[in-house]
C-alpha cells in the first residue's frame, strides 16, 4: 500500500484510457494491484471520473476512389481473375440462396450486433473510419472466439457485415482496433467483399465436386491465394488512411504475429521493422527466395513482417503524401 499526495492521476488501460481527476489535493491511498482508490474518512474528497477516448482521426478523404490507394499487385491480380472465363458465373452458382442464408443467420444467431446502443465505443470507431474512407458503414458484429480475427462478408442483395472476434478486441488498443475496422472497410471500398466470398465458396465448393470440381479448385487455388494476399496489402493502406500513423498499423500486425494483452506494453514497433528487414536479407539468396515462395504460396495473407515493411514504405511514399494533401480536416467538415 502506497500513500502519496495527488491532485490528479492518469493511467492507461486497454482498450480505453481512464483519467481520474481529483477536485482537491489530498493524501490519497491506493493499492497498485487492485487500483482501488481510498480517501481518509476525515477528509473525504469528491472524485470525478471521466473516460478519455482514443483520439479520433484528424483528416477525412472526400471523393476518395479505391484506385487512389489500391496496391499494384491487387490491380494486377484482379485483372487476371476477371479474365478467367466463367469465374463469375461459377461463383454465383456456388454462392446460392441457401449459402447466403446460412452465413447471414450464423452471424445473427451467434454474435452481438453493434449499434449506438450496443457496444457504443465500437460503433463510434466504425462510423469514424467509414467517414474517413467516404464509404457507408456496414453492420458490425462481435463474436466470442479465442482466435484474434476479423473478416468481411458481402452477400449479394444483402447489407455487408464485418465480424470481429472478442480476443482481437482484448488484444488491441482502440486506435489499433479502428485500424482493423478500416482494413475491413478497405475490402468493401475496393469491392473485395464479394470476391472474398466467391473465392472461399469456390475453393470449398469445387473440392466437393468429384472429378472436374477438384481440377478446377486445384488450378484456381494458387491464383486465388495470390489475389487474396495482394488484396490484404491494399486494405492495410486503408487502415493507414484512417489511423494516419504507420506505427498503429504495424503494431496491429506485430500483435497478430506474437502479441498478447499481458505483454502488449513490451512490444516494440521499430524492432519489428528491423525484423522485417532481416527477413528480406535472409530471403534474398536463391535458396532463400525459393523457401520464401514455398512458405507463402498457400497463405491467404502475406507474412506479418512483409505487411509491416510494405506499409512502412508506403507511409513514406509520394502517393501517400499526395493523398494526405487532398484530405480535409475533420473539424471543417463537421462545421459545414
Amino acid at each position: 500500500m502506497a500513500s502519496v499526495p495527488l491532485s490528479s492521476l492518469c493511467f492507461s488501460q486497454t482498450p480505453k484510457s481512464l483519467c481520474f481527476s481529483f477536485v482537491a489535493s489530498d493524501n490519497l491511498r491506493f493499492s497498485s494491484s487492485s487500483l482501488r482508490f481510498l480517501t481518509p474518512k476525515k477528509n473525504r474528497t469528491r472524485i470525478r471520473v471521466s473516460v478519455c477516448r482514443a483520439a479520433s482521426p484528424s483528416l477525412v478523404f472526400r471523393n476518395l476512389d479505391a484506385d487512389d490507394f489500391r496496391h499494384p499487385l491487387d490491380k494486377q491480380n484482379t485483372l487476371i481473375l476477371r479474365a478467367i472465363p466463367g469465374l463469375n458465373e461459377l461463383g454465383k452458382a456456388l454462392l446460392g440462396t441457401v449459402a447466403e442464408q446460412v452465413m447471414l443467420l450464423e452471424n445473427i444467431g451467434t454474435s452481438v450486433l453493434v449499434s449506438k446502443d450496443q457496444l457504443s465505443d465500437l460503433h463510434r470507431l466504425m462510423m469514424e473510419a467509414a467517414e474517413v474512407l467516404n464509404i457507408e458503414a456496414p453492420d458490425l458484429y462481435v463474436r466470442q472466439s479465442p482466435v484474434p480475427n476479423a473478416y468481411t462478408l458481402a452477400v449479394s442483395g444483402k447489407r455487408p457485415f464485418v465480424v470481429v472476434h472478442t480476443s482481437l478486441v482484448e488484444l488491441l488498443t482502440q486506435k489499433e482496433l479502428q485500424a482493423v475496422l478500416a482494413h475491413e472497410l478497405g475490402h468493401l471500398k475496393c469491392d473485395h467483399g464479394v470476391w472474398l466470398t466467391y473465392a472461399n465458396i469456390l475453393t470449398l465448393g469445387a473440392y466437393s465436386v468429384p472429378g472436374l470440381g477438384a481440377l478446377i479448385a486445384q488450378s484456381l487455388e494458387e491464383q486465388l491465394f495470390r489475389w487474396l494476399r495482394a488484396a490484404e496489402l491494399t486494405c492495410d493502406r486503408a487502415a493507414l488512411l484512417v489511423a494516419q500513423d504507420p506505427k498503429v498499423v504495424i503494431s496491429v500486425l506485430m500483435k497478430l504475429a506474437g502479441g498478447c494483452p499481458s505483454m502488449a506494453d513490451q512490444l516494440n514497433v521499430d524492432a519489428f521493422l528491423e525484423q522485417a528487414r532481416s527477413y528480406d536479407r535472409a530471403s534474398s539468396s536463391p535458396v532463400g527466395w525459393y523457401i520464401r515462395n514455398a512458405q507463402t504460396r498457400q497463405l491467404s495473407h502475406p507474412l506479418p513482417v512483409l505487411r509491416a515493411r510494405e506499409i512502412d514504405e508506403w507511409s513514406r511514399s509520394q502517393d501517400y503524401r499526395s493523398l494526405l494533401k487532398r484530405a480535409m480536416p475533420i473539424n471543417s467538415i463537421q462545421k459545414v
